[in-house]
């Protein structure tokens, strides 16, 4: 990076620390400090002896007093490696946006280094003061030092565009239209923006140009923001790029987070909200592991669960012929029996809530041949479709706009219908798994017995294969952004596929998967999780780029048929078991530590 100065003549000599035997004493006080960016009255002296007078000899543990001249003599020893001048350029950088000047006076100076070049704080003060031609004149200094000089045409304009608004907000039209025709325009760059840049002339008011040209207004705000701009076409050596300490360290941060498996909250980019001086770790007992809630009202297998899209809700479906919706206390999240919906003779498989959450869908079992829909706010059935004794309506999708719906089974039979039941369209010869509508409210992916996923559009009726899996696909669910798609793949456990690319990504290990149908889920901020349940009576999650569960959740008695993530509360899960129970999972309750961590039974961590 250092070296984008190089062979640019005598000038970048200043661009690196004057360390070595032919740079190593302090530079000049005359004038400007050493950070290159203030004049300073400071002399070499005082330089000198500000920071201290001990240092620590070597191996010694006492502190003996130190000379100036033998301070000067132990700094032209040290050389400093390219990391380090680096660092201190970032902090005297970082230290001159807080207005510690004379802070990094002392700095530069000390390290022989210089914080940027000479030309480049001539430039940043003559922008920052609106002196433009003199700004202008300074870009042909810093030509030489470019890596690309035919980037100076770009920074000239903006400059010149800049120069050009200033002068339409204080009312100079005449000075205004002159740098448009005689400074912008010959340019010949970019001659789009100069026609937008002379709609400007005719804003009636300075507040009216502000708004249409989306701009700060003269002042230290917008010029701030055109040295960012600037900046970006000059090598790091000649100047830094702004805040680049806090850029360096919210890379940090996000890394950390990023690689932290029990992170499960959205991401905060101010770094005044995390400590600096210790790593990221997220606690498991922040994790939904935990059993929150034993919800025992069915009362036999519960084959499903599904919370609503705003989580404010969750419906359970069971052997029982019952559907249950319940209702999520916002404060504690503790579940509330809200309402049961009964009358589903072969039992309740299968549930699928309306895009605002108004009504569910409820299928049955392979040999159900009805679709029953209830408005969830009234309690009341809507609509019960059956096409045909023959049909089998195992499962359904809902259009991304709430007024249409598509179902089909095992049995060959594929529908679109509104919220009657009325047919709209109908596909033949699909022996349909599961369906799901993807956002562009046209393609419908099907699981079919053929063992894959295809996508049928039922607006030119063509359809097309996007998965091929060599085992049965007993159920599957698409992430929120339509590019994802977690399937539960018979004797295989979970697969993660991209339906973009049409690869399969990721096997997910762990779990136990027959020929009964287990339906996973994707879960936590920003959908990092994936959790499944499995015949050997656990709930497994994976972090979605790790093959290996990060936890194993223990407490149902039978096959886990089902998990949901709560969808707007990412430390609440639900799962849904032969054993006829429904668990809510969520973080360790608040106890001491001794009692928390005897919590742990529930939760096996997995990433060692």
């Amino acid at each position: 990076m250092q070296a984008n100065g190089a062979g640019q003549g005598q000038e970048s000599t200043e661009l690196s620390c004057l360390n070595s035997a032919q740079n190593g004493e302090s530079s000049s006080a005359g004038g400007a400090h050493s950070n290159g960016l203030l004049s300073s009255t400071d002399n070499g002296t005082n330089i000198g002896t500000s920071n201290g007078s001990t240092t620590a000899g070597p191996g010694s543990g006492t502190a003996s007093t130190a000379s100036g001249s033998e301070v000067g003599s132990l700094k032209k020893k040290k050389r400093l490696s390219q990391a380090e001048e680096d660092v201190i350029r970032l902090i005297g950088q970082h230290l001159h946006g807080l207005g510690l000047n004379q802070t990094v006076d002392l700095l530069m100076q000390e390290s022989g280094c210089r914080l940027e070049h000479s030309s480049a704080t001539k430039f940043r003060n003559h922008v920052m003061e609106g002196e433009w031609d003199k700004a202008e004149n300074d870009l042909n200094e810093l030509r030489a030092l470019m890596h690309s000089p035919n980037a100076i045409v770009r920074m000239k304009f903006l400059l010149l565009q800049q120069k050009y608004l200033e002068y339409l907000e204080d009312g100079k039209v005449l000075e205004a239209l002159q740098v448009l025709r005689g400074e912008l325009t010959p340019l010949k760059y970019n001659t789009d923006r100069i026609h937008v840049l002379s709609g400007y002339l005719m804003c009636s008011h300075a507040e009216d140009l502000r708004a249409k040209a989306e701009w700060e207004g003269k002042g230290t705000a917008s010029r701030c923001r055109l040295l960012d701009k600037l900046q970006t076409y000059l090598p790091p050596s000649v100047m830094l790029p702004p805040r680049r300490l806090q850029t360096l360290l919210r890379q940090a941060v996000e890394l950390q987070r990023d690689r932290c498996l029990y992170h499960n909250t959205k991401l905060d980019s101010n770094l005044d909200s995390v400590s600096l001086l210790l790593d990221h770790v997220c606690s498991r007992k922040q994790f939904p592991c935990y059993t929150q809630q034993i919800l025992t009202e069915h009362c036999n297998e519960v084959w499903f669960c599904k919370f609503s899209n705003d989580g404010t809700k969750l419906a359970t479906g069971s052997k029982d012929t019952t559907v249950i919706v319940w209702q999520v206390d916002p404060e504690s999240h503790q579940l509330k029996l809200l309402r049961t919906l009964e009358g589903h003779a072969y039992g309740v498989s299968y549930l699928a809530w309306s895009p605002d959450d108004t009504y569910l869908i409820a299928c049955g079992p392979d040999d159900c041949s009805e679709l029953w829909l209830w408005n969830v706010q009234t309690g009341e059935l809507r609509t019960k479709m059956s096409q045909s004794h023959e049909d089998s309506l195992t499962s359904v999708a809902w259009n991304p706009d709430g007024k249409r719906f598509v179902t089909g089974g095992q049995r060959g039979q594929f529908y679109q219908c509104d919220l009657d039941g009325n047919l709209l369209d109908s596909w033949e010869g699909v022996r349909v798994q599961c369906l799901w509508c993807l956002g562009d409210g046209r393609a419908v992916l099907a699981s079919d017995t053929h063992q894959r996923i295809r996508g049928y559009n039922f607006e030119d009726l063509t359809d097309r294969n996007i998965v091929q899996e060599d085992h049965p696909i007993m159920s599957f669910t698409v992430s929120k952004n339509g590019r994802l798609a977690l399937l539960n793949v018979a004797t295989q456990g979970v697969h993660l596929w991209d339906l973009q690319d049409r690869v399969l990504v990721r096997k997910y290990q762990g779990v136990t998967q027959g020929f009964y149908t287990i339906h996973s889920c994707f879960g936590g901020h920003n959908e990092d999780f994936i959790a499944s349940g499995s015949e050997d009576h656990k709930v497994y999650i994976w972090h979605r780029r790790g093959e290996l569960p990060i936890a194993e959740l223990t407490g149902h008695t039978r096959t886990v048929n089902c998990v949901s993530w709560n969808p707007t509360i990412p430390g609440l899960m639900a799962s849904a078991s032969d054993d006829g129970t429904v668990r809510v999972w969520g973080p360790a309750p608040f106890l001491d530590s001794q009692e928390a961590d005897g919590l742990n039974e529930n939760c096996s961590n997995m990433d060692s």
